[in-house]
């Protein structure tokens, strides 16, 4: 365990207490960090790993001034927060990592797309809504970006919720009005051959961790499973990590964040979007990596030096486990067998069960000869039945 030097950062408060929030737990405990989160409900997962915990919305400012009186810095576990509540608790000497301006400019996906475009990062092409158009400007700025094309939610949008793919324009209006006219982005469908992401880390020093780049595959619009590290070239992959050095640099990221992208049928490598917390795409990392995610993103806001991302085996996979539309029993019966499995490691977050929810996830460390495929479907036959 590492000892705490005078004055250093010892109480780490968490918005968010969720399965991300409660993954922190052993990573803490190794760090000797303290964990105080704030977090809705009693049942919540990281409620069972903290020293503290407020009970109260994630966007309750209230609350948060209250978890800031007992901690030395706020992360966060996810990015639905008040940010424009908060500032004058920044200003009153409040340290958010990362930042409050890191935070705000991707609750609005619009704000997100701005902004790589002005540090020269690849887009899709896209523009926006602000709600107020009428049926002609809507068709117009459809037209111009092309068709297939994907409507998302700017704000509140995760896990596939609030994205619709529309073929053709006859359907614009329709969809739009399933969103209630709300300000939505407009982008190009990309025809990708493989959906890749990234986890990079920076300090306040400025030291810069990167993780490998992993290729994700979505069921339904949410991560079914994850496969690292992602069979690429070598020029991708480099190009990658660049997307990530420079996105942590420009963004002067105190923490971690989490880049999708897309790999085009030309090579191309298109960014889709940034999580600046842990990821899906990052769990991986707990049984695979020196360093899991988790530690980093704790290692990074607690000014600890950051840890090796290197993997420590040749290949790994990680395959969410969803609620299914069965008994709750079912679903404890499959968790038997899949314990069972060798090599795996069963992650169970203890959420309440219903159809579709990220209820647990299972990594699996890899020799060189194994087909990471093979051993996903493995796991998802006895899970979803397929």
């Amino acid at each position: 365990m590492e000892q705490a030097t005078p004055q250093a950062i010892q109480r780490v408060g968490v918005i968010g207490g969720g399965q991300l929030a409660w993954m922190m737990g052993p990573a803490a405990q190794k760090l000797g960090l303290d964990l105080l989160v704030q977090t809705p409900q009693s049942t919540d997962p990281a409620v069972a790993i903290a020293q503290s915990t407020i009970l109260a919305p994630v966007a309750d400012v209230a609350a948060t001034v209250a978890l800031a009186a007992q901690c030395d810095v706020i992360t966060f576990e996810n990015e639905f927060i008040d940010c424009e509540g908060l500032k004058a608790l920044a200003q009153q000497g409040t340290v958010f990592r990362p930042d409050l301006d890191l935070l705000a400019l991707v609750l609005d996906k619009r704000h997100q797309r701005e902004f790589f475009e002005r540090i020269g990062l690849p887009n899709p092409r896209y523009d926006w809504l602000e709600g107020d158009e009428n049926e002609a400007e809507l068709a117009a700025k459809a037209e111009a970006i092309g068709f297939p094309l994907v409507m998302k939610t700017r704000r509140l949008g995760y896990d596939g919720y609030g994205t619709a793919v529309i073929q053709a324009a006859a359907q614009l209006s329709a969809t739009w009005a399933k969103f209630n006219r709300a300000p939505v982005l407009l982008e190009e469908f990309v025809p990708f051959q493989q959906e890749l992401a990234i986890m990079v880390a920076r300090s306040a020093q400025g030291d810069i961790a990167v993780y490998p780049t992993v290729e994700t595959q979505q069921v339904d619009q949410i991560c079914r499973r994850v496969f690292a590290p992602a069979r690429i070239r070598d020029g991708v992959a480099s190009r990658m990590e660049g997307i990530a050095r420079t996105l942590a640099e420009e963004l002067e990221l105190v923490g971690i964040v989490g880049i999708e992208c897309f790999l085009t049928q030309t090579d191309r490598v298109l960014v889709n979007e940034m999580a600046p917390r842990t990821h899906n795409s990052g769990h991986y990392t707990l049984n695979a990596c020196a360093t899991s995610q988790f530690e980093q993103q704790l290692r990074a806001v607690g000014d600890r030096p950051l840890g090796p991302t290197t993997l420590n085996c040749p290949q790994a996979v990680m395959v969410n486990l969803l609620g299914l539309d069965e008994p709750e029993a079912s679903h404890h019966q499959k968790l038997e067998t899949l314990k069972q499995r060798p090599g795996a490691t069963l992650y169970w977050y203890n959420k309440a069960i219903r159809p579709g929810r990220k209820l647990g996830h299972i990594t699996l460390r890899l020799d060189a000869g194994a087909e990471p495929r093979d051993a996903a479907a493995a796991i998802e036959a006895i899970w979803y039945g397929v």
